[in-house]
């Protein structure tokens, strides 16, 4: 019989379950669909390049991640750690625009869901079907915690296995196992490849790369929720960087072997036309001809699971900041079952309501406004991550701990959390890179396209300075930063 509520969520998700999550959290649209669009923007090796240094980027930041989660899981994570080690206004401005990140982000993924549906049911209303998905993720999210880990554990080895068919068809494909033409690398050699349109080039596919990464500190929120994190997080973490490697630069490598570069159908990368991911082509190539139906299937699948994600890192960030008194108290509250109903019933409906503006035609430019203001909020997180944990590590040893006491350690510390510090601001920076070659500050429309890539920044300001004013915080003394977490109970068996 379970226990009654305690005010506290449970550790309920075992090590498979982190480490799915971990592996499955950057695999999605992305690179199903995105990373054609990088290839031709970039060329093959400029698309390499680009991957390749976010990639790195992304690795540091979930060692730095892996190393606070390990000894302080906490549902929190990154806007606990900020409150802790940097200012309680950081964290507060952190949590705040994750959540705002993910409820928004939350309405196109079931936008998505249903466009991709139609895929095989043209004549059904997508309205329809947006409805029926957020009522599947918000009953996932509802039932318990062990259901959304087994849920994404299923929905990853989905991913997982498509990718790896996809590498071994496309190897297969370039050495002409399969029975076309011996391609090897003469895509690689074509008009300017491998590299196309120089530095400028390599920036704008930095921008592709990092939204595709967008979803893999998800595992620093989960830890909060693991029944073994000085085990499940570090083995999670772990396989970042094989992850990265094999289901990132490999299918890139693969992809700009077979397609080139100067193929129209990579300028696709919509979400809601499979039949131009690169995934597809490669496998039409080699004679496949239900590649888009699978292939229409799997990208559901990562809708659905980002979705599902999504909703679950939100309500866990916001139940998190009601309980450090950054969010109204009610959102605190958590049923017998361990789940904070208060924040996922109030997540699901701003979701829900953002859904319905994109329904009317003066809803859709609002709803523009709101997904741009949610666009930076990834990478402003990640922002917050390097910088908690520099300070982290900094206030561990100011308090005279020994690193022996970590039951998992960065690597290349600080240059790590330096270098991924580094790279995200130059991926904020030049979100809309292209509008400041040629400026023209006469010009609204010119403004109004700033705003809209930019918005995220003020937004999130207003949040820090505000919280700051209010509260009139400080930054914490290293020698006076806590380390100790509140104890999360143990699902009951």
């Amino acid at each position: 019989m379970e226990k009654k509520s305690s005010g506290e969520i449970k550790r309920s998700l075992q090590t498979r379950h982190l480490s799915m999550i971990a592996i499955g959290g950057s695999i999605g649209t992305g690179l199903f669909l995105a990373s054609g669009n990088a290839i031709a923007t970039a060329g093959p090796g400029g698309a390499l390049v680009a991957y390749a240094a976010i990639g790195l980027m992304v690795f540091f930041l979930m060692t730095s991640l892996g190393e606070m989660a390990t000894y302080m899981p906490v549902s929190g994570s990154f806007s606990t750690y900020a409150s802790r080690f940097v200012d309680p206004a950081f964290g507060f401005a952190l949590g705040w625009n994750y959540w705002f990140n993910w409820a928004i982000t939350l309405a196109v993924d079931i936008s998505t869901a249903a466009l991709i549906v139609q895929f095989w049911l043209p004549n059904t209303p997508a309205w329809l079907w947006s409805a029926i998905f957020l009522v599947l993720i918000f009953g996932l999210n509802a039932l318990s915690v062990r259901a959304y880990g087994e849920s994404e554990y299923w929905f990853s080895i989905i991913k997982v296995a498509t990718v790896i068919v996809f590498l071994i068809v496309g190897v297969l494909t370039i050495f002409g196992i399969l029975g076309g033409e011996f391609i090897g690398f003469k895509n690689f050699t074509i008009g300017e490849a491998p590299f196309k349109g120089g530095f400028f080039a390599i920036l704008g596919t930095f921008l592709i790369a990092g939204f595709s990464f967008q979803g893999t500190e998800l595992v620093g929120i989960a830890a909060g929720e693991s029944e073994t994190p000085e085990k499940s997080v570090p083995k999670a973490i772990k396989q970042v960087f094989w992850r990265i490697l094999l289901f990132y630069i490999f299918a890139i490598f693969v992809i700009g072997l077979i397609i080139p570069y100067t193929s129209p159908n990579l300028l696709g990368g919509e979400a809601t036309d499979v039949a131009i991911s690169p995934f597809t082509l490669v496998f039409e190539k080699a004679g496949l001809a239900f590649a888009a139906s699978v292939m229409n299937a799997v990208i559901l699948t990562s809708v659905l699971s980002a979705g599902n994600s999504g909703l679950y890192a939100s309500t866990r960030m916001l139940w998190s900041m009601a309980k450090d008194r950054k969010a109204p108290q009610f959102l605190s509250k958590v049923n017998q079952r361990g789940i904070p109903m208060a924040a996922l019933v109030v997540t699901t409906i701003v979701g829900a309501l953002t859904f319905v503006t994109t329904l009317s035609e003066n809803g859709t430019i609002i709803y523009t406004w709101l997904l741009s203001a949610s666009g930076l909020t990834g990478f402003i997180a990640w922002v917050g991550i390097a910088i908690s944990h520099y300070r982290f590590r900094r206030a561990f040893i100011k308090q005279g701990h020994d690193l022996s006491e970590l039951k998992y350690r960065a690597k290349f510390f600080p240059f790590g959390p330096i270098l991924a510090l580094v790279l995200c601001i130059l991926v904020i920076i030049g979100q809309d890179y292209n509008s400041f070659l040629h400026p023209d500050f006469t010009d609204a429309a010119w403004w109004q396209k700033i705003g809209i890539s930019y918005i995220g920044l003020p937004i999130f300001f207003i949040f820090w300075l505000s919280y700051k004013l209010t509260k009139k915080t400080k930054m914490v003394p290293l020698e006076e930063a806590k380390f100790d977490h509140r104890p999360i109970e143990k699902q009951p068996r």
